[in-house]
């Protein structure tokens, strides 16, 4: 998966980008056709100097939609855990739902209307 990562108003350490591209990595056993995704690290209280959050950002394309999860927590790994959380669940939700449109009760009810447009009465 084509991977982005900004760090916004600071720079990010290699062992950081590592981290996340690994563990972004990991999505795909959860859905196949992932096409991108954008991740945004943030520092909550920079202005002030005092930097409170960590917020950890991802933008996730995928065919037909895009996934967006904002998370926060005291260091980048562990708001990166928590994003990936989010994401998993959406991923199989999404994936689970690209998969009951070809059901067999979906592709039965279709042969039915099918069948029912083909018996109509002539009109008189």
């Amino acid at each position: 998966m084509r991977l982005q990562i900004n760090a916004v108003h600071f720079t990010a350490d290699r062992s950081l980008l590592d981290f996340i591209q690994a563990k972004f990595n990991k999505l795909d056993t959860f859905h196949d056709r992932i096409i991108s995704g954008e991740v945004f690290l943030r520092l909550d209280g920079a202005d002030t100097h005092k930097v409170k959050q960590k917020i950890v950002e991802i933008r996730l394309s995928i065919p037909g939609k895009e996934l967006f999860v904002k998370e926060s927590d005291k260091t980048f790994e562990n708001a990166t855990d928590r994003v990936l959380d989010v994401l998993k669940d959406k991923l199989v939700r999404c994936k689970q739902k690209r998969s009951d449109f070809s059901s067999q009760a979906i592709v039965e009810a279709k042969s039915r209307m099918k069948e029912d447009e083909v018996f109509e009465p002539d009109e008189l």
